[in-house]
């Protein structure tokens, strides 16, 4: 475990290999060069200022991380004194602040793919969101939530951005300077640091984000300036993030950029060629051509005309998504999502209100034994991640918002065994996103599952769900088609969440933002 220890101007880390208080003593007079003689002397208090000893540190530090202040009794070292030098009289403090940056530490070095964060905290603005919520009615119970659980329900988080805006629009304004926002969104992760997101540049963008003006605070901010019918000047525009599907990207890894003769000639073969290892090669050989033509908006939808093997050959979008991105990020989901992530949507979907549909998929996710009815145990899990993060409001009046329940069918659609799939394809309406048909005798057994995408069928490799569902996913970038408007917090989560695609690039809800926070703890 990494402790931060502040002593006087200097601050350090002091690492643990045994969480007891005679090794974090010694490791403390280690890295300072405070003489072991002076340990009895040495007095911890916690923040309450309530002496914490040898029987009660283990359970304080894993509990209660936070601030703790030791003493030093007469004679001891100085702040401006040297190091080592023993010859003091005034008493000293060794504030250290214990930040369980485990946490984020271990994601970011699972990862593999981003730098850790420093564990720094803006104390001004700690005591700040501390004080507020001591004094205001209802602050005191959002603390204690926290402090049992590490975390705070939606409703909770809704109760405290309301407290918090209030204060802030009552002393600085119904426009407070962005550094208040900031301030008040660096205090929320400082007293709450399991609420942080080790994903995004500084953790609390999902509280208060200055580059876009997004977040919590910022909404609520707006819906008072609303109700206050205060007009203020127009907004400054930013640099939209352009993360997700149909972003110009180079490839991962190729061989070679192919001549137009090569790839007219490869494309000829596949037109007549249905042998796998002749395919698979020569999909490989006109990937740069391919790509180029699913991003250019005139020819993107000629692709199937040009390489109908996807509609007889499973296999191609992972071998696509294979190219573009690396074998790492392909793996991503097959290897986190039934060890890692889908315990926790499980776990996050009891604070959801509950409905008969919310009621059926958790009870189907968390059966060991095969399913009786409706979608087996892991899709369930999918279908919950969606239930917590379920299609957003467009406009203020929300005109067809559907809900999660709804917004399933754009997910996944389920066709009896035997049924023509297409009679399916023939009986689409409108065009819509790429989506899952699972076809079966029952939603707990299905046999085959195809990608729906422009009146295609395109067989999937994967006979299970979650195979089923991660070449879905690769869909949409394989073939630059965006997120359907009513999935795309369900999406752009799965995006940068688990496969780490474009963090920080990508433009994200403080909801998804939020949970992840909470999922990578």
């Amino acid at each position: 475990m990494l402790l931060r220890v502040q002593f006087g101007e200097e601050q350090k880390y002091v690492k643990l290999s045994e969480l007891t208080f005679v090794a974090f003593l010694k490791e403390v007079c280690l890295k300072f060069n405070i003489p072991e003689s002076r340990q009895p002397d040495i007095k911890v208090f916690d923040q309450s200022d309530t002496e914490v000893d040898t029987e009660v540190f283990e359970e304080i530090v894993k509990e209660s991380p936070g601030t703790f202040r030791i003493m030093l009794g007469n004679g001891g070292l100085g702040a401006s004194q040297s190091s080592s030098s023993c010859s003091g009289t005034s008493d000293d403090t060794v504030i250290l602040n214990f930040m369980m940056c485990d946490p984020v530490e271990e994601v970011a070095a699972a990862e593999g793919s981003q730098a850790k964060r420093p564990c720094h905290i803006n104390y001004e603005a700690k005591a700040l969101i501390e004080k507020i919520l001591t004094s205001k009615p209802g602050g005191e119970r959002i603390m204690q939530e926290y402090g049992k659980t590490k975390s705070l329900t939606d409703a909770t988080r809704r109760q405290m951005i309301n407290i918090l805006a209030a204060e802030m629009t009552e002393t600085h304004g119904t426009s407070p300077p962005k550094s208040v926002r900031v301030m008040y969104a660096q205090g929320i992760v400082a007293l709450f640091p399991y609420l942080e997101d080790p994903y995004s540049q500084h953790g609390y963008e999902h509280y208060y984000d200055p580059e876009s003006g997004s977040g919590y605070l910022a909404w609520r901010l707006k819906t008072i300036q609303r109700k206050t019918a205060e007009e203020r000047g127009a907004s400054v525009s930013k640099s939209p993030k352009v993360g997700g599907p149909g972003r110009g990207r180079q490839p991962f890894t190729y061989d070679r950029e192919s001549s137009d003769e090569d790839v007219e000639a490869a494309i000829a073969v596949l037109k007549h060629s249905a042998d796998e290892k002749t395919v698979r090669e020569k999909m490989k050989m006109t990937f740069i051509y391919r790509q180029a033509m699913v991003n250019d908006e005139a020819k993107s939808s000629d692709v199937f005309l040009v390489f109908s093997r996807f509609l007889d050959t499973p296999g191609l979008i992972e071998q696509d998504f294979r190219l573009l991105f690396g074998e790492a990020t392909a793996n991503k989901f097959l290897e986190k999502w039934p060890t890692t992530f889908k315990a926790k949507v499980i776990k996050e979907s009891h604070g959801l209100v509950p409905t008969t549909e919310l009621l059926e998929f958790m009870r189907n996710a968390e059966s060991a034994a095969e399913v009786e009815n409706g979608w087996d145990s892991d899709m369930s899990a999918i279908l919950l991640l969606l239930h917590l993060l379920p299609p957003s409001a467009q406009g203020r009046k929300r005109p067809g918002k559907l809900s999660a329940y709804q917004a399933v069918d754009q997910l996944i659609r389920f066709q009896k065994v035997g049924t023509s799939v297409q009679q399916h394809l023939d009986n689409i309406t409108q065009s819509s996103q790429p989506y899952l048909l699972a076809q079966g005798s029952t939603q707990s057994t299905i046999h085959s599952y195809f990608i729906v995408v422009d009146k295609h069928a395109l067989p999937c490799k994967a006979k299970g769900s979650v195979g089923a569902f991660d070449e879905l996913f690769k869909a949409h970038y394989v073939f630059g088609t965006s997120y359907s408007s009513s999935l795309s917090s369900f999406f752009t989560f799965v995006q940068t969440t688990i496969y780490n695609i474009d963090m920080g690039e990508t433009k994200e809800t403080p909801r998804v933002a939020e949970l992840r926070a909470r999922m990578v703890r």
